[in-house]
């Protein structure tokens, strides 16, 4: 076999690991059927003990290569993990609207989010004996001006071989400004992988994944435009699951998480990747 013939490697990471039982059946079902090869967890998840630990290790056991990562959450419903961590309402983080508008008018402490982070990042070493493959954000917050300045900070310091995840497409101008959600990943994305960079840290080199998860989306057909053009080690973000009550509970997310684990697990998706001389080994 050439070089030409040989199939393109990316990423395809489920996002949530923990957020609801539910949630991680799906992830570990796709896990090993060989239908995704990372997912990354959120430590402050009410579905994130010993035993969903330990069956999500067992699950990336039977993949060639899957990548466990931290999903550092700063957004509400869910809590700091860290005594003095501000801006709270009540007891919450920040809505992501919220704590991205107050990091744009630079009114966040990089120390207060570097120390939360890296709390974060303890609680998955301490869980999974190691550090994580690679580190990203629940709802892009990552990305956040001031976030990411201690978001660099605690993976540098915590987990200096881990890749972490910007958010910016390799893409032709007028398919990136259809998508007007993608297009603001873009511009956060460009000083995140500046600054990532100079701190030595890896990142994947394209990104995808980011639509209206409010609107009833032919998931195989948006799979289909994700891929197209994506370069070897690019990434694809996903959120595939069953709905349970727990997730109900906590995030708006519910049937969509069901639609897309039906298309991953179906002989579509394995066609899609075949058709584009792509795999995720």
């Amino acid at each position: 076999m050439n070089a030409a013939a040989t199939p393109r490697p990316i990423w395809l990471c489920a996002d949530d690991y923990g957020i609801s039982p539910g949630v991680n059946s799906g992830i570990r079902d796709l896990i090993e059927r060989g239908r995704l090869n990372a997912t990354s967890v959120m430590m402050v998840g009410p579905a994130i003990d010993r035993s969903e630990i330990d069956a999500l290790e067992a699950a990336a056991k039977t993949s060639p290569r899957c990548a466990i990562g931290l999903h550092v959450t700063l957004t509400a419903p869910f809590r700091p993990v860290t005594m003095y961590f501000r801006p709270l309402d009540g007891d919450m983080f920040f809505d992501f609207p919220k704590l991205l508008r107050a990091g744009l008018a630079r009114r966040l402490d990089r120390e207060i989010f570097r120390a939360e982070i890296a709390t974060q990042l303890a609680a998955f070493a301490q869980a999974f004996g190691r550090a994580p493959d690679f580190v990203d954000g629940h709802q892009h917050t990552q990305l956040y001006p001031q976030i990411r300045d201690g978001f660099i900070d605690a993976v540098r310091e915590a987990a200096p071989n881990a890749w972490v995840r910007q958010g910016g497409r390799n893409l032709p101008l007028a398919r990136r400004l259809a998508s007007p959600k993608a297009v603001v990943l873009d511009v956060l994305s460009a000083q995140f992988r500046k600054r990532a960079t100079a701190a030595n840290l890896s990142v994947n080199p394209a990104f995808a994944g980011a639509y209206d998860f409010t609107r009833n989306a032919d998931f195989g057909e948006l799979m289909r435009t994700f891929i197209a053009g994506l370069p070897e080690g690019g990434l694809v973000m996903c959120h595939p699951g069953f709905v349970d009550d727990v997730l109900r509970s906590l995030d708006p997310m519910t049937d969509v998480r069901e639609r897309e684990h039906a298309y991953l697990a179906g002989d579509g998706f394995a066609r899609l990747l075949a058709e584009n001389n792509m795999t995720l080994g």
